[in-house]
């Protein structure tokens, strides 16, 4: 299995909690960022169920004080809480470590460790503590080369993992959640499957033997003879699949974002808003007034409010606002939808940037909208960022900052050289752009046809500016959700049926 220095780390780390070394666990697992998902379980430790809880004074520093529930992992960060433990194993107490953190660029985690000091029954586990995202998401990554099996896969518990050429499937809560590679995922399926091996030939030996045969399918993917497809399905939005490439666009992998259904969010523990519970305030309202609702905020979790304001952009359309400013911390976040229908066509807008007054040119980028940079090689897909209604500067900024200070697999000192110096590069590029420094196109290509430039020569043509209508394809249609949308005598449709 080809193994990458976040596993060893992270191994590091679950040591340390074992020893009880808060300190210990600080110097192992700071050097990790994506160790948070490496053993994601569902509890505090599948051997032991808690009984009384202890929060005092850990054996490598002082109990927890006032501050954040979940501290930034460090050497100065609070010791674990101890729990007392019945051990499922021999029935006698035991000790549970708890340690609740913030791994740096991944999310808040519980890291576990349950020792049995009678039997000597020992059991870690780590598991998130971040929230579920707002959309589902669906990795189809193409598996071609031996170096694809070392891409860095985070995969929750939730998440369903799926191989279509072998028909083979690993169901949702099955598996603990685990940071690992491609090959990882496939050795972890092999384990599992010969884990009863012995039993079942001694019991069904026919069906053993099938079994082993699909075994030998599976370590053969290995190999890499033929290509094969890889799916991980995650409807909580945690699940992810390195791009090497990146900022480059991946063509070996796809990533799709997806609204959950009732069943989903009821897998998840989530329950969608009573009819009581609906504002049904008239639109007339909603133009003079901003609404206010309760959320938490995405970075420190703390309660705050959100504000909604419908807009109109002039020469364009409406558009809903949503702003949030976290009391907390001081975050701030703005995010954009659009007010009106689905365009008939799709809408592809070219701007040659010549001049550093092109940065003032108001943006209007729907979820839909894909943003290029030929001349940087560099691609940003539809749903990445969001909505965002805010100027060129803003939008050039907040990619470096996405690509640069959030990117979990080439921050910190688990990055290669090689790839750090690529991505400072595009940083430097990104920066002459925005200084105008140097000229680029931009390209946004919406087939809902939302997302808007402004015109600085209005009511009169841009000449550095080109806007073009086109007709989407059928896949385009298939990611806007139309193909199976019917608006037209459907009530007869269900009668006939």
């Amino acid at each position: 299995m080809i193994q990458s220095d976040h596993g060893r780390r992270y191994r590091n780390a679950v040591i340390a909690v074992v020893h009880s070394s808060h300190r210990e666990v600080a110097a192992a697992a700071a050097a990790c960022p994506g160790a948070a998902a490496r053993a994601r379980g569902r509890g505090p430790g599948r051997g032991a169920r808690p009984m009384a809880v202890s929060v005092g004074e850990a054996p490598g520093g002082p109990g927890p004080g006032p501050g954040p529930l979940f501290p930034d992992l460090g050497g100065e960060d609070a010791g674990p809480n101890l729990i007392e433990s019945l051990c499922m194993n021999c029935l006698k107490n035991g000790m549970t470590r708890l340690l609740l953190t913030k791994i740096p660029f991944f999310k808040e985690i519980i890291v576990s460790s349950f020792t049995c000091e009678s039997c000597g029954w020992v059991n870690n586990e780590v598991q998130s503590a971040g929230k579920i995202q707002e959309e589902g998401v669906r990795y189809t990554l193409c598996v071609s080369s031996k170096e694809d099996l070392n891409r860095e896969v985070v995969k929750a518990d939730c998440a369903m993992t799926r191989i279509p050429e072998l028909d083979f499937e690993i169901p949702p809560f099955t598996q603990k959640g685990a940071l690992s590679t491609v090959e990882g995922l496939i050795d972890r399926a092999v384990a599992g499957l010969e884990q009863d091996q012995p039993t079942r030939k001694a019991m069904d030996p026919s069906v053993a033997l099938k079994i082993e045969e699909f075994i030998e399918k599976l370590k053969k993917l290995k190999d890499v003879d033929m290509p094969f497809t890889l799916i991980i399905d995650d409807p909580s939005g945690n699940s992810f699949i390195e791009n090497p490439h990146a900022p480059q666009k991946d063509e070996a992998l796809t990533i799709t974002h997806y609204k959950r259904d009732a069943h989903q969010d009821s897998m998840l523990g989530l329950q969608k808003a009573t009819e009581e519970e609906t504002h049904t305030a008239t639109l007339d309202e909603l133009r003079n007034e901003v609404l206010q609702f309760s959320t938490n905020c995405p970075e420190c979790n703390a309660p705050a409010e959100t504000n909604m304001k419908l807009l109109q952009i002039p020469h364009f359309k409406e558009v809903i606002i949503m702003a949030t400013n976290c009391g907390a911390c001081g975050h701030r976040t703005n995010e954009v939808k659009s007010g009106g229908a689905t365009e008939p066509l799709g809408t592809k807008i070219t701007l040659r940037i010549t001049d550093p007054s092109d940065m003032t040119r108001d943006l209007l980028k729907s979820e839909t909208c894909t943003v290029s940079i030929p001349e940087l090689e560099f691609q940003l897909g539809m749903g990445i960022l969001g909505g965002k209604f805010t100027t060129l500067e803003g939008l050039l900024t907040d990619m470096k900052e996405l690509i640069m200070a959030k990117n979990p697999f080439f921050a910190g000192d688990s990055s290669a050289p090689e790839k750090s110096g690529k991505l400072r590069e595009f940083g430097q590029k990104l920066d002459e752009i925005i200084a105008g420094r140097r000229e680029a196109h931009i390209i946004l290509k919406d087939s809902a046809g939302n997302s808007y430039l402004q015109n600085l020569y209005a009511p009169d043509p841009d000449p550095e500016m080109k806007i073009e209508k086109y007709e989407r394809t059928f896949e385009d249609n298939e990611e806007l959700g139309l193909n199976d949308m019917k608006t037209e005598n459907y009530q007869e449709q269900e009668i006939d049926k």
